[in-house]
C-alpha cells in the first residue's frame, strides 16, 4: 500500500528525554550515526509517511533540541513538555500543539529510534486504518525480551494489554511480543483517553500504555503490527547501543549500494553515510569513509585509506589515501597519495594533486597537475600548468591571507615559493628555489639566484677530526688532521 493512501493526520515525535545513560553534555537524540543525528532520522521516517502535520515534544536542552529540529525540518511544531512526567503526558503536550478539531490518524514515535524507516510506519497506518482500529501499536518478536512490555493478546489476536516486565507473571514473561512504544491513534480516542489518564502510580507517570487499555474499555479494537525487522524498534539509551545501531546501519547501507551496481572490496572496513551518493561502477577500497552529501561518479576509485566529507569526485577519478573535506575533483582527475584537500579545492578535469601536497581554497584547471610535496592555498591555476616538488604559495603576511595566480601552461621549477599577492601569466617558466614576489609576464623566465660562493676546505678547517673531514681529504688526496 502507499505511503500517499494511508498518510496520517499527524506525528508526534517524543523527543523530551535527557538520555543521562549516555554520559554526555550533548543531548542524547543529538548523537549521530550515518551523518545524522538519531532524531534526524526519526524526524526523516515521519516525513516520509507525509503526515499533514509533525510535532516534536521536547524538554531536556530545550532550546538546543529544537533548534537543531527546525535547522532540519524548519515547518514542524515544537512543543514543549511540562513538569508532569511520562510518555502520556508527552503525547497529550503534542496534541495540545495540533488544532482541538483535528480527525484521523495520530501516530506516536521517538526520537530515539534511528533505524526506524517511513515504510514501516506506513504499514503501521495502513493496518490501522483497514482494521478500524482505536489504537494500533507496533511490535516485535525477540529472542530475549527480558526488560520490554510484552504484548498480551486475546483469542481473536486483538491485543488483551501490555504488562511491563517487572509486573508480569512468569506465563506473562514467556512472550516473545514486546511492544516497541510506537503507536497508530485515532485522534479522537487519543485525546479522550488521555484526559483519562491519571499519574496514580508507583512511577508517578502518565503512562501512554494506559490509553489502550481505555480505548479497549470503551468498546475500541486494539491490534498490534508485529515488524520481522527488530532492528527498526531498537532505541540507543547508551554508547553501547549508538554503536550497535551504527554498525548494523551502515551494514544496511553498504548493502544497497552493493546491490546498486557499487563495488565495496572491503564492507567490514567502509563506513558511508546515509546522505552520500554513488553512481554504478563505482570502486571503494578498504578503510575508505564517506561521509556527508559526498557524491561520487561512474567508474571512479575511492581508497584505500580516504575520508571525504561533503567532497564531489567525478566519473573516472583515483582518489589514494586522501583527506578531503568541502571540495571538488573533477572527471578523472587524480588524487594522493597521502594529499590533503581543505575546503574549497576544486581540481578541475584530468588534474592532479599527487604525493604529500595540501591544498585550500584552491581552483586548479583542466589538466593541470600539482605532483607532490607542496602547499597551493588562495590560488587559481590555469589549464595544463605543471607545479614542480615542494612548490608552495606563501599566501599569509601575518594578519591577512592573500591569492596566488599562475595561468595556463606555465611550468615551475622545484621548491619555487610565492609571495601573494603575486600572479604568473601564461606560459611562463619558473626556476629551481624561486622566490616569486613579483608578477611574471607571460612566456617570461622568473629566476631569483644568488651567486654560488664555494669556501675551499671549509669542513677541515671548522670541523676537524670529523668523518666528514676524512672522507674530504681522503677524496682530494690530502692527509687528514687530527687536530
Amino acid at each position: 500500500m502507499s505511503v500517499e493512501a494511508t498518510a496520517p493526520a499527524a506525528v508526534i515525535v517524543l523527543a523530551a528525554g535527557a538520555g543521562t545513560r549516555m554520559k554526555s553534555a550533548k543531548p542524547k537524540i543529538l548523537h549521530q550515526i550515518g551523518g545524522k543525528s538519531m532524531v534526524g532520522h526519526a524526524i526523516a521516517a515521519a516525513r516520509g509517511l507525509d503526515p499533514e502535520r509533525l510535532v516534536a515534544v521536547v524538554r531536556h536542552e530545550r532550546d538546543r533540541v529544537a533548534a537543531h529540529l527546525l535547522e532540519i525540518d524548519p515547518s514542524l511544531v515544537i512543543a514543549d513538555q511540562d513538569e508532569i512526567p511520562g510518555t502520556g503526558r508527552a503525547v497529550q503536550v503534542g496534541l495540545e500543539a495540533l488544532p482541538e478539531d483535528l480527525e484521523g490518524t495520530v501516530v506516536v514515535t521517538y526520537g530515539d529510534v534511528p533505524l526506524l524507516t517511513g515504510e514501516l510506519l506506513a504499514e503501521l497506518v495502513a493496518e490501522h486504518n483497514a482494521g478500524g482500529n482505536a489504537a494500533t501499536v507496533l511490535s516485535a518478536r525477540l529472542e530475549d525480551p527480558t526488560g520490554y512490555g510484552r504484548i498480551v493478546r486475546d483469542t481473536d489476536g486483538s491485543v488483551a494489554g501490555i504488562v511491563e516486565h517487572k509486573d508480569a507473571s512468569d506465563e506473562q514473561r514467556a512472550i516473545d511480543e514486546v511492544n516497541s512504544g510506537i503507536y497508530a491513534f485515532d485522534a479522537a480516542v487519543l485525546r479522550s483517553a488521555l484526559k483519562q489518564v491519571t499519574t496514580e502510580n508507583a512511577q508517578g507517570e502518565m503512562y501512554l500504555t494506559d490509553v489502550l487499555s481505555i480505548a479497549r474499555n470503551d468498546g475500541g479494537r486494539v491490534a498490534a503490527v508485529v515488524t520481522e525487522d527488530p532492528w527498526q524498534v531498537e532505541g540507543a539509551n547508551d554508547r553501547v547501543q549508538l554503536a550497535a545501531l551504527g554498525k548494523e546501519l551502515n551494514r544496511r547501507t553498504l548493502t544497497q549500494w552493493m546491490r546498486a551496481g557499487v563495488t565495496i572490496v572491503d564492507p567490514e572496513s567502509t563506513w558511508i553515510d546515509v546522505q552520500v551518493a554513488l553512481s554504478n561502477d563505482v570502486t571503494i577500497k578498504p578503510g575508505t569513509q564517506l561521509h556527508g552529501h559526498t557524491a561520487i561518479g561512474t567508474d571512479a576509485v575511492v581508497g584505500p585509506d580516504t575520508t571525504l566529507t561533503n567532497v564531489q569526485v567525478g566519473p573516472g577519478a583515483t582518489v589514494t589515501r586522501t583527506d578531503a573535506t568541502d571540495s571538488v575533483i573533477g572527471a578523472n582527475a587524480k588524487v594522493g597519495p597521502f594529499a590533503y584537500l581543505r575546503p574549497k579545492t576544486d581540481l578541475g578535469e584530468d588534474g592532479k594533486i599527487g604525493a604529500f601536497y595540501e591544498t585550500k581554497n584552491a581552483r586548479i584547471g583542466k589538466g593541470s597537475k600539482l605532483s607532490h610535496l607542496g602547499y597551493s592555498g588562495d590560488s587559481v591555476i590555469g589549464e595544463y600548468t605543471n607545479i614542480g616538488c615542494g612548490n608552495i604559495t606563501a599566501n599569509y603576511d601575518g594578519e591577512k591571507k592573500h591569492q596566488t595566480v599562475i595561468g595556463s601552461h606555465v611550468r615551475t621549477s622545484s621548491n619555487t615559493v610565492f609571495i601573494a599577492p603575486v600572479s604568473v601569466g601564461d606560459g611562463a617558466y619558473t626556476g629551481a628555489g624561486a622566490i616569486v614576489r613579483k608578477d611574471v609576464p607571460a612566456g617570461a623566465l622568473a629566476l631569483s639566484v644568488a651567486p654560488q660562493r664555494n669556501t675551499e676546505g671549509w669542513t677541515e678547517a671548522k670541523r676537524p677530526g670529523s668523518d666528514s673531514a676524512r672522507a674530504a681529504a681522503q677524496a682530494s688526496g690530502q692527509p687528514a688532521s687530527n687536530s
